[in-house]
């Protein structure tokens, strides 16, 4: 039985059940904003509007919030694409398709993009993330292999994930024709007359 002196009390551990998700979410607003070294307990607390022992109670380390945001960002891309494979006809023409992908990456969707690669390459010197990067990883080979077969998937997977940092990066970025390009050697394709 209550008293009133307990009354808007609340016990120790979680109290809405949806705070885990919100709090990864804003870790990736955050990356988003200022970069991998600017995730801090306090930060994540602020973007996502909860008590800073609320991310310490969920995630104990920023390695542990880092994962999550990783693990989120990996999940939705790898849905984005599973979704954009379903959608892909069966006639369709790979190299093009591949290339349109890899265009919207850098345009409507560079935001995400810069955010999904920036909690990818983290993982070069943050151990605990790497388990979260393979796991994209594998899910690209797997996707890709759908279309094509095993050595064929890794090596798209392979020239996706590299042809998106290097053109991230690039001052100008390669044009769609480069792009092309390279998936329809990757292919074994003959490259387009145009």
């Amino acid at each position: 039985m209550s008293t009133d002196g307990d009354l808007g009390r609340r016990g120790r551990g979680p109290t809405d059940p949806a705070r885990r998700e919100k709090i990864a979410k804003a870790a990736i607003a955050v990356v988003a904003e200022r970069g991998v070294e600017g995730v801090t307990h306090r930060a994540v607390a602020a973007a996502a509007g909860v008590p800073l022992g609320s991310t310490t109670y969920h995630f104990a380390t920023l390695d542990d919030l880092l994962a999550v945001a990783l693990r989120t960002a990996a999940d939705h891309n790898v849905a984005r694409l599973r979704a954009w494979e379903r959608d892909l006809p069966a006639d369709a023409d790979l190299a093009a398709a591949l290339t349109d992908l890899v265009v919207r990456g850098l345009t409507e969707e560079r935001p995400q993009t810069v955010v999904e690669y920036e909690l990818y390459v983290a993982a070069l010197h943050r151990p605990p993330l790497r388990h979260a990067s393979n796991n994209w990883d594998d899910a690209l080979v797997e996707l890709f292999a759908s279309r094509t077969d095993a050595v064929t998937g890794r090596l798209l997977a392979a020239a996706f994930c590299g042809l998106v940092m290097q053109a991230l990066l690039a001052d100008p970025p390669p044009t769609r024709d480069e792009i092309e390009a390279l998936f329809r050697r990757a292919l074994g394709e003959p490259p387009r007359s145009r």
